[in-house]
């Protein structure tokens, strides 16, 4: 019986072919990202006022990140179209970060899914779910500490603005991205192509965020699916060794790495429920990984970014990097606050076990009902 996380191979490519397609898709991507840009400009500015006019409020901003990403299953899908609304100037960079965070959070559902996977098995339930919401409950004492932080101090923003302006220049000029130049030809037949159909304006903005966003999902999904196949194998087992070992800064590296191969922090930490749920892996040792996972998945916004001109992308995407750091800079050093979303998660599993009706109701609640309510509350 195959216990790998992954699933099995139904087409066997050649790995150079595959890494072409990688290369490939990834072009696909940037043009998707140029497309929403280019939409975002063509709407007017009322309509974006009134799409993203919760969003003000730094803490719908977190609601919108985190219902955004259930919905569509990815955080980079997230942080990537916020890139696109900063370039097209909807978004401020102080907007924008508190979504950003949301999407952070709203990533762990992946995972906490696949736990649910293990409910008929008892112990083995119980554990993999706490891995999987050790996942949430850090995400979230990151949110709680670090944007009220972030609001009245511009404690990310500041230091990304600071990074950016180093990097490429600031002060309300645009940088010459060369990405941006690759993918403008596509970008301008499509855009073409477009409005040969008659459309203009608003109508126009919205088709080609819509193909823009199709781009990026389409882009993102095979870009996942040929990476797990090139390394499915080689990932297991350096999961199983490394981790097996324990080792933090070590497993918070293998956390990263992998997350940078497979461009999905979801299937990073998914790896670690089953583990987790055999006992081969102590919820201690597997919580590192997630922490590298978290920053790994920064790389999306990073590139993201190079297919705009505005230096403002660049510093959201950093900001998204350095929330991850600093979270992890406040809860990892020290043992007290290591443990702490660990005990949460093992008290919450332990409740779920017991009561397994309420692992649907935390899902649901978390990620669906309170997003949702929070939006049209602080609207």
């Amino acid at each position: 019986m195959n216990s790998s996380p992954f699933p099995s191979r139904s087409l066997e490519l050649p790995a150079s072919i595959r890494a072409g397609l990688v290369i490939g898709l990834l072009y696909v991507f940037l043009v998707g990202v140029g497309l929403l840009e280019s939409g975002i400009q063509s709407m007017g500015a009322d309509v974006q006022t009134d799409l993203f006019d919760s969003v003000t409020n730094p803490l719908a901003g977190v609601f919108v990140g985190v219902l955004a990403t259930v919905l569509v299953q990815s955080s980079s899908v997230t942080t990537a179209t916020i890139v696109a609304l900063v370039a097209g100037s909807s978004l401020s960079v102080g907007d924008a970060v508190p979504v950003i965070m949301g999407a952070n959070m709203g990533t762990t559902v992946t995972n906490t899914l696949a736990a649910l996977g293990h409910m008929r098995q008892g112990p083995e339930f119980k554990r993999a779910f706490a891995a999987a919401t050790v996942h949430d409950f850090f995400n979230v004492l990151a949110v709680m500490v670090l944007l009220p932080l972030e609001t009245q101090f511009g404690v990310l923003s500041g230091p990304a603005e600071w990074m950016s302006g180093q990097l490429v220049g600031s002060g309300g000029t645009t940088w010459k991205s060369p990405i941006k130049r690759w993918v403008k030809n596509p970008v301008g037949w499509v855009e073409d192509g477009v409005a040969s159909l008659g459309l203009d304006g608003n109508w126009l903005g919205v088709a080609l965020l819509l193909v823009g966003l199709t781009l990026i999902l389409v882009g993102l999904a095979f870009i996942t699916k040929n990476m797990r196949q090139l390394i499915a194998d080689r990932v297991e087992r350096s999961v199983n060794q490394v981790l097996g070992r324990g080792g933090g800064l070590v497993a918070m590296a293998l956390g990263l790495v992998i997350t940078l191969m497979v461009q999905s922090s979801s299937i990073t930490t998914s790896i670690l429920v089953p583990l987790s749920a055999t006992g081969v892996l102590s919820l201690a040792n597997a919580f590192p990984v997630t922490l590298g996972a978290n920053v790994g998945t920064t790389i999306t916004a990073l590139l993201a970014s190079l297919a705009t001109d505005s230096p403002e992308s660049l510093t959201v995407a950093l900001s998204h990097t350095l929330f991850n750091l600093a979270g992890i800079a406040i809860f990892y050093p020290m043992k007290r606050l290591r443990q702490l979303p660990i005990t949460l998660a093992e008290r919450l599993s332990e409740v779920a076990s017991d009561r397994r009706p309420l692992a649907f109701a935390y899902v649901i609640g978390a990620f669906i009902i309170l997003p949702i309510v929070g939006i049209a509350i602080l609207r």
